[in-house]
């Protein structure tokens, strides 16, 4: 497996491969493939990632900045992560992730957060933390992974084009 940047190249392929792993997930709104491109179109896609396997793009990644209400600096959100579902169980969701948050560090980041399930997140180190909150979410829902041991406090926002739907 190789784990790279995406290219200009990869563009429509990420949309197919993020469509095709969300396409049976009954809590999407099945929007993951317009946030991708709204937040490439905004500048917001800070670090973007492909897994290739057989010159096959199989999984992608996004991290983008994320706005936290007590004004702490250099936070990020993971998502959309996607994987073709033939290729899922596979630990290539795993490798995407933890070769982002290797890179984000090197790129002075504080912390990241993610909307995701709890039983696979917290292996990575993720975990919630009750005074830092996403509103539109379940908080069992909302994890964390400080890079330094301050964590901050407060309303997280995503990017405005999580809101993107076309």
């Amino acid at each position: 497996m190789l784990i790279r940047r995406e290219t200009p190249s990869d563009i429509d392929t990420i949309a197919a491969v993020t469509i095709a792993a969300f396409r049976t997930l009954a809590i999407s709104q099945h929007t993951e493939q317009f946030i991708i491109n709204a937040l490439r179109r905004a500048g917001a896609l800070t670090l973007s990632l492909v897994a290739e396997m057989h010159e096959q793009v199989v999984g992608h990644v996004a991290f983008s900045p994320v706005t936290i209400a007590d004004g702490s600096q250099h936070w990020y959100g993971l998502g959309p992560i996607s994987v073709l579902p033939d290729y899922q169980k596979q630990g290539i969701g795993k490798a995407l992730i933890q070769t982002r948050l290797a890179e984000l560090k090197q790129l002075s980041a504080q912390g990241c957060c993610l909307v995701g399930d709890p039983n696979y997140y917290t292996r990575f180190g993720f975990q919630n933390y009750p005074d830092l909150v996403h509103e539109d979410v379940p908080a069992s829902v909302f994890l964390a992974l400080p890079f330094t041991e301050a964590v901050p406090k407060g309303i997280v926002t995503f990017h405005e084009g999580f809101g993107a739907n076309d």
